[in-house]
Order: structure tokens, then C-alpha cells, then sequence
């Protein structure tokens, strides 16, 4: 079973919204935070957001910042990212990660105890 499950990608047209789940399907990761990060083909991995384990804290990329919003349901143990205003650079492989570690929760290179996703494809048309 695969603990971490994204859904949500698809195609959609510069300006659109698209809303990214990430679903802890084994019920592991409440005590974790949860960070999103992307690739574009050919580009190197980047973070986007990530949110603590007790929602009270998030952190964003500055491209992020006013187009998108991390939430978490802890009752159903999911993490969303709502994307808006999206833009043709948006285009790439999202993928969430379970991490212990808030203070390198924008780190892109995989940490000990990380939990990685297979990730959801996002392309924006222009």
C-alpha cells in the first residue's frame, strides 16, 4: 500500500484553479509535517509548501505565496493545495512529502524519515 497518495492533476488553462490532495492512506503521518514540491521536466525538483503537523504553522515558496494555500484535514488525514491563478511555468509532477523535521521542511533532497508520494501531474496551457 502505498502510504501517500496524490490526486487532484490534470490539464487546465492559464488562470485556472486546480486543488491537489494528498491523502496519508495508512494513518501514519498526523505527527508529520507535509510539504509539497514540484519538478518541471528538465528543471531541478523545487519546494512549494509545506504545513505542520498541528496546522498551526505553513511555509511558502515566494511563488506560492499569493496563488496558492496549503490546508490539512486531520480527520481524514489529507493535505490540500489549492493552486489559483495558475500559470504555464506551473506546469510539472507535484508530489507531497510526510517529514519529521519542520526546520527542513523546504528541503528538497530526501531526509531521514521522509515519506515521499508518486506525485500527480499538472499541466497549465497557455
Amino acid at each position: 500500500q502505498v502510504p501517500l497518495v496524490e490526486s487532484g492533476g490534470t490539464l487546465v488553462q492559464a488562470g485556472g484553479s486546480l486543488r491537489l490532495s494528498c491523502v496519508d492512506s495508512v494513518r501514519a503521518f498526523s505527527d508529520y509535517a507535509i510539504a509539497w514540491f514540484r519538478q518541471a521536466p528538465g528543471k531541478e525538483r523545487e519546494f512549494v509548501a509545506a504545513i505542520s503537523s498541528t496546522r498551526v504553522s505553513t511555509y511558502y515558496e515566494d511563488y506560492a505565496k499569493d496563488r496558492f494555500t496549503i490546508s490539512r484535514d486531520s480527520s481524514s488525514g489529507t493535505v490540500y493545495l489549492q493552486m489559483n491563478s495558475l500559470r504555464a511555468e506551473d506546469t510539472a509532477v507535484y508530489v507531497c512529502v510526510a517529514r519529521w523535521s519542520w526546520g527542513g521542511v523546504a528541503t528538497t533532497a530526501p531526509m531521514d524519515r521522509d515519506y515521499w508520494g508518486q506525485g500527480t501531474q499538472v499541466t497549465v496551457s497557455s
